[in-house]
């Protein structure tokens, strides 16, 4: 029971940063995590751990594409 209140309070606590202009890869990692945390009964952890990494993966690829833009100083 401590640890399904422990994920629900992880997971309301990462929803309030998300905004609508942060969405972008959260989506995708919160439904392969929850998946993959129904499989082993942590839904939400999952889905709260899906949506964080999603989200960091998706500022990673832009901050490659970012730099790759960029041209080069003179």
């Amino acid at each position: 029971m401590r640890k399904m209140i422990a994920g629900a309070v992880l997971a309301v606590g990462l929803a309030g940063f998300a905004g609508a202009a942060e969405a972008k890869g959260c989506i995708k990692g919160a439904v392969v995590g929850g998946i993959a945390g129904h499989a082993v009964g942590h839904t939400f952890a999952g889905a709260a751990a899906g949506c964080a990494l999603g989200r960091h993966q998706a500022n990673k690829r832009q901050r490659d594409r970012d730099t790759a833009v960029q041209p080069a100083a003179r």
